[in-house]
């Protein structure tokens, strides 16, 4: 199996000027391409040639592991991104607020992980088997289906998704991202 980069749900001046076009013709349109074209590179004559990412990433380990996770990563922060945020759907903000004590609080969690998180990675929310919702910070390619999780949304942490337009500022980063979710798709992923 070959895999592609994929469509955005956007075109890349639309993000503008919280995410700029140069972001991600960087971001999108070089770090994604790259990930994708190692993974090709890697996997043909093993056992995960045949494989979908998403089983790729529950078996694999090494650098098929990382470039995998890191395009199914990279694939799903795309898509969760949008240019007109809107309100949280009344099932996502009911969940958020029984599992955080409101959709404020889930997002002041979720922005102190994301702080937190040393070096590179991603910070997730994710859900359980049981549909509890949890923030869940990653380091370098990790990813929340090796743990049997279902991912919901997440913000990349690496210095190239933000780097161009906001420098080593994480912080103005992640304010930001706060404008550019799909709640919509959000809520979509909800088990």
């Amino acid at each position: 199996m070959t895999h592609k980069l994929p469509t955005l749900p956007y075109q890349m001046e639309e993000l503008a000027p919280l995410m700029s076009q140069e972001t991600l013709e960087f971001h999108y349109g070089k770090h994604l391409q790259t990930y994708i074209d190692n993974l090709n590179k890697l996997i043909p004559g093993t056992p995960y040639e045949t494989l979908s990412l998403e089983d790729i990433i529950c078996k694999a380990d090494g650098a098929i592991f990382n470039n995998a996770a890191q395009t199914w990563n990279h694939t799903f922060f795309f898509q969760t991104l949008t240019s007109h945020s809107d309100v949280i759907p009344q099932k996502l903000d009911a969940l958020l607020t029984s599992n955080f004590g409101s959709a404020e609080a889930f997002k002041e969690q979720f922005t102190k992980a994301a702080l937190g998180l040393f070096g590179s990675g991603w910070v997730w929310l994710a859900a359980d088997k049981e549909g509890k919702l949890f923030i869940l910070p990653e380091s370098n390619a990790g990813n929340p289906l090796t743990k049997g999780y279902t991912p919901l949304l997440v913000i990349d942490l690496w210095e190239h998704a933000y780097y161009i337009d906001y420098r080593n500022r994480r912080a103005a980063y992640i304010e930001a991202f706060w404008k550019l979710v799909n709640w919509e798709k959000v809520a979509e992923r909800i088990i």
